[in-house]
């Protein structure tokens, strides 16, 4: 049925607005009682609960930080089988964003551009959703994407990060810093080993307890990347997310004009799977075997979640394919994960 419903509606709406739609119908499907009606369809078999960041995951899989940018639609995402969620990217400050439009689908490769700009609403106002999420009895497990406000100079990057993770680090099972995102100018030079290392010193040393990992983008160089994984070891974080977006517009198969078309912004989906598989096994080479190795980027089936986690994925993360697969997405994944580990080995 979302097939349709996709190709007949919403692939002809306007992107953002029918992301808008989207969370509107999750939001509500994580309220009772249609959260338990969705818990009993969804809810993930127990011989796939996973250990990482000294927590419990009712499935590795989980959604990747973008779609719930204000920590809105955590209870409905959990509702259908989301082993966990990742919020924001959230800044210090709260901004609209880039003008719209700013999200673009390309269908023929089953992936998305988009060039937001951090849109939210602040981390005063996520740490107020977030504080109350923690008092309901039964939750998901968050993580906490954070990421540098726009109308911070970079050079003053460190301490607009140091005010975010002080706000959402008590109230979040992990946090993230995001260096990664093509979408916000001078973000990704803070990659540079010289400015990532002040940068996630300052913010451990201000997470307390809290599990921290830095997101990395798929365009470093395999040099860099080794480079950043050692530097997040040897400072103690809990490990890396990769990847983000990408840059790249190599092999798309949507016409150049419709590409030109939608402009600058990050390339997620599809097109990201054979790089994103690169990267996770360049890191799980030169990272101990304790430290954790988020995998996101060009997932969609249950066989894609199966191959990064023989790769070495400690977790994987999800969120274009769920503009395309809908709302049973998770379930499906999650069943596709309890069959191959029921399958005999040879």
């Amino acid at each position: 049925m979302y097939p349709l419903l996709f190709r007949t509606v919403l692939a002809r709406m306007d992107p953002e607005s029918a992301h808008h739609a989207a969370l509107v119908v999750i939001r509500a499907l994580g309220v009772p009682p249609l959260s338990a009606l969705a818990a009993r369809l969804t809810r993930p078999a127990p011989a796939l609960e996973t250990s990482a960041l000294g927590l419990t995951f009712p499935t590795p899989f989980g959604v990747a930080a973008g779609f719930d940018k204000d920590v809105r639609a955590a209870r409905g995402l959990f509702a259908l089988g989301f082993g966990h969620i990742e919020v924001g990217t959230i800044t210090a400050h709260p901004q609209p964003g880039n003008p719209r439009p700013r999200l673009f689908r390309l269908i023929p490769d089953r992936a998305v551009i988009n060039r937001m700009g951090f849109n939210n609403a602040g981390a005063e106002a996520a740490a107020a959703r977030l504080a109350a999420l923690r008092r309901r009895r039964r939750r998901p497990l968050i993580g906490v994407n954070i990421g540098k406000s726009r109308v911070v100079e970079v050079d003053e990057a460190t301490d607009d990060y140091v005010r975010s993770t002080r706000l959402l680090a008590p109230l979040a099972d992990y946090l993230v810093v995001n260096v990664s995102s093509p979408n916000t100018p001078g973000l990704r030079d803070l990659q540079a080993v010289a400015s990532l290392g002040p940068l996630l010193t300052a913010v451990k040393d201000a997470a307390g307890d809290t599990p921290l990992l830095v997101k990395i983008a798929p365009d470093l160089a395999d040099d860099d990347i080794v480079a950043v994984a050692r530097l997040a070891v040897d400072g103690g974080l809990a490990g890396i997310i990769a990847t983000n977006t990408t840059i790249g517009r190599d092999g798309l198969k949507t016409s150049p004009a419709i590409v030109a078309a939608a402009g600058a912004g990050g390339l997620s989906g599809a097109p990201l799977r054979e790089r994103s598989l690169e990267v996770l096994r360049l890191l799980r080479r030169n990272v101990p075997a304790f430290f954790a190795v988020i995998s996101v980027g060009g997932v969609e089936t249950g066989e894609d979640v199966r191959e990064r986690l023989d790769a070495g994925a400690t977790l994987v993360q999800g969120y274009t394919a769920f503009l395309y697969r809908g709302p049973l997405w998770a379930r499906q994944i999650n069943r596709s994960l309890t069959r191959s580990a029921r399958r005999p080995t040879a």
